[in-house]
């Protein structure tokens, strides 16, 4: 293993506290499920961390991209660089989450690993610390450290819970490089313990999409490709700016509801002849793949497209070939069209059949009821504005439809 050397010049004794010291220092849910999170002291932990971000802009105030990675327009992952020296992992970017967790490469559980019969296999943080002793350099030593000389880790505890699992672990700060953004002392979860439907997702952990620069605000372009395919390019997540090449110049801007989600008033719903103007209000989530909705909306759906409910896949179906309304959201007095195209994927379900991208949101009367996720995201451009506590949409620009 390619140990380094690390610490202060001078001589080294094994302690306890040095082994501390001098230590090296994800799952999207199942889109039939509604997204839950239940976080204990983890986010109290990270609300430090957006301060010190934010206090520190000056040090990020480039503007920066980065690309999403395309697995079959259900999951969108990017890549990011953590440790001394980088890590390369590839994390779901979620706009609906505060969260930055990995998992730790000291877990040796299948799903930790990546199912083999899922064909994905995980790269894991890696935090193993060998057995501390004194290596003499001429007169001096340092202490061998792991793999990353910039992690330090607590012993303070971590678990999230998400509609189909959890991960569990400690909370550790290192650096983190997103697209050329450098944090120094980045807080993070490191997972020791992840639930199975881990094992079957290709992604490494999960990160919160928001930085803070001398603009606060970003942008969020996910494509849409005609074949869903593995591991091609889905997106781009630009930081400091507007995204002007792949979104519309002309942006609707509405104020958020709530600042604990990128939430915002719904006014209507309406498909075909179904129409629901119950106020309700809406999270747009670049971390669910599907739109969450009442249970009222999805059967308003479902009869409306003739879908049937699968219930060994646990969706609903309508044929491929096929002609579908438009679903149309009101947001700010504006309607926002959803076109079939959108909403009915092909997963190679097999008969003919897609998958309607909805499902029932679970929420028991608490929070938002609805979630817009990448069924929504890749038709209209979301972006982000943190400094005026509001979203815009601006109709995104696809090359295959």
């Amino acid at each position: 293993m390619d140990y380094r050397l690390c610490g202060p010049l001078s001589f080294f004794w094994p302690s306890s506290a040095s082994l501390l010291l001098s230590s090296s220092n994800r799952m999207l849910p199942s889109y039939t499920s509604s997204r839950s999170l239940k976080e204990g002291t983890f986010s109290d932990f990270l609300a430090q961390q957006h301060l010190a971000r934010a206090q520190s802009a000056a040090a990020n105030s480039a503007v920066a991209s980065q690309p999403f990675i395309d697995y079959y327009d259900e999951i969108y992952l990017g890549d990011i660089g953590l440790g001394t020296p980088y890590q390369n992992l590839s994390v779901v970017l979620d706009t609906g989450s505060s969260n930055l967790w990995v998992i730790d490469k000291a877990c040796t559980t299948t799903a930790c690993k990546g199912d083999p019969s899922s064909g994905y296999s995980h790269h894991q943080f890696d935090t193993t610390v060998p057995k501390m002793f004194a290596v003499v350099y001429h007169v001096l030593s340092r202490p061998i450290c792991s793999k990353s000389s910039t992690f330090v880790k607590s012993s303070q505890p971590f678990v999230i819970f998400y509609g189909s699992g959890d991960c569990r672990g400690n909370i550790a700060t290192d650096v983190l490089n997103l697209a050329g953004l450098v944090y120094k002392t980045q807080g993070l979860g490191v997972a020791t313990t992840i639930s199975s439907t881990f094992g079957y997702q290709p992604e490494d952990g999960e990160t919160y999409a928001q930085w803070f620069m001398i603009r606060p605000l970003f942008t969020v372009w996910l494509d849409r490709h005609v074949k869903p395919s593995q591991a091609k390019l889905g997106g781009l997540i630009t930081y400091g700016a507007l995204d002007k090449v792949n979104c519309d110049a002309h942006v609707d801007y509405v104020t958020l509801s709530s600042q604990t989600y990128w939430q915002f008033p719904l006014s209507g719903f309406s498909i075909g002849t179904f129409a629901s103007n119950a106020q309700a209000d809406a999270i747009s989530s670049s971390g669910v793949s599907w739109i969450g909705a009442p249970a009222s909306a999805v059967q308003g759906i479902a009869q409306t497209t003739g879908a049937k409910f699968d219930w060994f896949n646990q969706l609903y179906t309508v044929k491929c070939k096929g002609s579908y309304p438009d679903m149309v959201f009101t947001i700010g007095g504006r309607a926002y069209n959803i076109p079939s195209s959108e909403y009915v994927i092909d997963l190679g379900l097999g008969g003919g059949n897609c998958a309607l991208t909805v499902f029932e949101q679970l929420g028991g009367g608490f929070g938002a009821a609805w979630t817009l996720g990448d069924t929504w995201i890749r038709t209209y451009c979301q972006i982000h504005d943190v400094g005026q506590g509001r979203i815009g949409f601006a109709r995104a620009h696809h090359s295959e439809i």
